[in-house]
């Protein structure tokens, strides 16, 4: 081994790389597919069991898509909060959240997390369609919540799947 440095060294980034492996490629591939389908890409909050059967739509598309859901039942605002503050390290791209007795949970969400959170107005008992839908997109300054139609849950998903392939 010589100590003498070359006289004439290749210019930086000038060198010239051997062709990449097809295997390694392929491989490589195969890798990131698995990671990014290992989990799901949105999180679907419904606030209670009964506003569960008209969340389900969202679920429904993303999975005609091949985008991967989880659905959770919950209206308490701390367990949403907990839930979104670490939907982006379980991997989520987006939240859904729709409740008929507790619409200021999209809200609730929006404050926890820098995701995107789009809002499901669901009429409930003793509040109209245009209340729910207020009280869905009425939220403070920088804590923002995407709307879709009164009941529109299937929208709602094909929003987040919009949001995720973007």
């Amino acid at each position: 081994m010589s100590d003498i440095a070359d006289p004439n060294p290749p210019e930086i980034g000038t060198a010239e790389l051997p062709p990449p492996d097809p295997e390694v490629e392929a491989e490589l591939e195969q890798i990131e597919e698995n990671f990014a389908a290992s989990g799901p890409l949105v999180g679907i909050i419904a606030g209670t069991n009964e506003d569960l059967a008209r969340m389900l739509p969202a679920e429904e598309y993303l999975a005609e898509q091949g985008i991967a859901s989880e659905v959770r039942v919950m209206d308490a605002p701390d367990a949403v909060g907990e839930y979104c503050e670490g939907a982006r390290a379980k991997g989520l791209k987006a939240i859904v959240v729709g409740a008929a007795m507790s619409t200021a949970l999209p809200g609730v969400a929006a404050a926890h997390t820098d995701l995107p959170v789009i809002g499901v107005p669901l009429v409930g008992e003793g509040l109209d369609s245009g209340d729910a839908l207020l009280a869905t997109v009425q939220v403070p300054a920088a804590t923002p919540v995407a709307g879709v139609a009164i009941d529109g849950a299937e929208s709602a998903g094909v929003l987040a799947a919009r949001i995720i392939t973007a």
